[in-house]
């Protein structure tokens, strides 16, 4: 195999499991994707747990995912590391916001936004901007009333736009589509929007690549970077493996989960060919292991690689 020619920015890319239950096939298709671009271009990878649901992280899962990592040959440099960590990192970041007076106190609740809003683009609705000029009186009625607010971001009526490795340019208005969005919940943990940004720049990571349902976070993502002084990575936004009905995999489910998996096909080998197989980076379902496929693998061909640039069966 040819030596890959490497960027002129070194490519690091990211494994970002949530350890909250075991990986199923659509989570590592989007991770055997994301370690192929990096390796592909030399790159390298970072492990990164993202843990901010205290809730649903369960230590038992944080075992397991890094072991699943290793056993299915999606080996990384560097990490992991761990959101629950990262707390001061993301106070600082929103000091930074707020000294330029673009936060907000919101005392809305998911009902209120979904009464005042039809469900958008990514299974959210667009925030209709009902806090952001609340009086100080109404502030204090809420507050008195128990009611805790979440900190929302202010944003422009400006468009932000990318080319995506494998969706293609992709724009969106941020007052339109979006609205201000959360930075902070209700409940005082950070918000993704704003972890997932302040820990791509310090890990250095350049290359992002997730799946689909996550492309309309991206302009987001794009804005926070802007105000906080980060790169751009290069973001990739691959096709969701759907169950039953197109319905998305999911880890409370069980849906298509790694030890069943490896029940079925019986070595992590053929649970790699499998899903290479189906979902078009490989021509056979035969077993292969990710160091295999990057003779063939090129970043180039991702817009016309997949049987569906949104969402492949599991089967």
């Amino acid at each position: 195999m040819d030596a890959p020619e490497v960027p002129a920015i070194p490519v690091i890319g990211r494994f970002a499991p949530s350890p909250t239950g075991r990986m199923h096939a659509g989570n590592i298709f989007a991770a055997l994707v994301a370690w192929l671009v990096a390796r592909s271009q030399g790159g390298q990878m970072v492990l990164r747990v993202e843990d901010l649901d205290r809730e649903r992280s369960k230590p038992a899962f944080i075992d397991d995912v890094q072991r699943d990592f290793e056993r299915l040959g999606l080996f990384w440099d560097r990490g992991p590391y761990f959101q629950h960590d990262r707390d001061e990192a993301y106070r600082a970041a929103l000091e930074t916001l707020a000294a330029r007076d673009l936060l907000y106190p919101c005392y809305c609740t998911r009902a209120d936004l979904h009464a005042a809003s039809a469900p958008h683009r990514g299974e959210k609705p667009v925030y209709p901007g009902t806090c952001r000029a609340l009086p100080a009186a109404k502030r204090a009625e809420r507050e008195a009333a128990g009611r805790a607010p979440a900190l929302r971001l202010t944003v422009p009526d400006r468009v932000l736009g990318l080319r995506d490795l494998v969706q293609g340019d992709y724009r969106q208005n941020l007052a339109c589509d979006c609205g201000d969005f959360l930075v902070r919940r209700a409940d005082g943990a950070f918000a993704y929007q704003l972890a997932v940004v302040v820990d791509d720049g310090a890990q250095g990571v350049t290359s992002v690549v997730r799946g689909v349902d996550l492309l309309c976070s991206t302009p987001q993502q794009m804005y926070l970077q802007e105000l906080l002084e980060l790169p751009h990575p290069v973001y990739g936004h691959v096709p969701l493996v759907t169950g039953d009905r197109g319905r998305r995999l999911s880890k409370r489910d069980r849906d298509a989960a790694l030890d069943e998996l490896l029940a079925r096909f019986g070595t992590p080998a053929a649970v790699i060919g499998h899903i290479a197989g189906i979902t078009g980076l490989a021509p056979t379902t035969d077993p292969v292991m990710p160091e295999e496929l990057l003779g063939e693998f090129s970043v180039g061909a991702l817009p016309t690689l997949f049987p569906d640039p949104v969402q492949i069966p599991w089967r």
